[in-house]
């Protein structure tokens, strides 16, 4: 079936439909178990499951989760994932075992070694060393505390 704009439709034996939009050369495909898959002209593929969850395949080969309850992972090709919370926190894993988290209250890295730097929303910083060493900066960078932990560095 084809549209005066240029758009066609066609339905399959079982019932799968495949749209096809001129306009965005873009291909919109209903399969029969609810399945709804998108094909865009930049290789960009979304697959929209009836749970209402949705996954989609960006053509650098990241892949994005979108699950029902609103949380969200994201993959990227050199390994770095991207989690997202339907509360708004996010959580960044890097391929170098660094870590991140940013919720409302703090943005934090975590290092491989045990090394933990926070900043709050007031601009203070907070780094805690594995080594049981404790900096405390204000907004502005200037040192406020800077002191060994004795029972962290006796561990």
């Amino acid at each position: 079936m084809y549209f005066f704009n240029g758009d066609s439709k066609q339905i399959k034996p079982d019932n799968t439909v495949i749209y096809y939009y001129s306009e965005s050369d873009a291909t919109h495909t209903t399969f029969p178990d609810g399945l709804e898959m998108f094909h865009f002209p930049n290789n960009q593929v979304e697959k929209h499951y009836p749970d209402g969850r949705k996954e989609v395949t960006f053509s650098d080969g990241t892949i994005k989760y979108l699950h029902a309850n609103g949380a969200e992972e994201c993959y990227f090709e050199d390994g770095t994932i991207q989690k997202v919370q339907p509360n708004g926190n996010h959580t960044i894993e890097f391929p170098n075992g660094q870590k991140e988290v940013h919720t409302k209250d703090f943005k934090c890295r975590e290092y491989p070694d045990g090394t933990v730097k926070t900043v709050y929303p007031d601009g203070h910083q907070e780094t805690r060393y594995s080594s049981g060493r404790v900096r405390i900066k204000d907004k502005n960078g200037r040192l406020i505390v800077d002191k060994v932990d004795v029972t962290k560095k006796q561990k």
